[in-house]
């Protein structure tokens, strides 16, 4: 009686920590971090009509910094 109460439990907390651990080897691989970073800043890569070429510049360099610091890598 005991015995199948603890499998029960045994295989509810089993089966949550492996679908957790699936779940973040996803997320976190460097693919999907790159597809969320994308998303992230793809409106600052937008050139609106009225942007000077100074204006477009700043907003290039501002995204790629963005970009970067979303993928973790180091600013120079």
């Amino acid at each position: 009686m005991y015995s199948f109460r603890f499998v029960k439990i045994f295989l509810v907390f089993s089966s949550l920590l492996t679908i957790s651990i699936a779940f973040l080897r996803n997320y976190n691989s460097p693919k999907n971090i790159e597809k969320r970073c994308l998303l992230k800043f793809e409106k600052d890569f937008q050139n609106p009509l009225e942007a000077s070429p100074e204006q477009w510049d700043k907003n290039l360099d501002y995204a790629d910094n963005n970009y970067l610091k979303c993928m973790g890598m180091p600013q120079y």
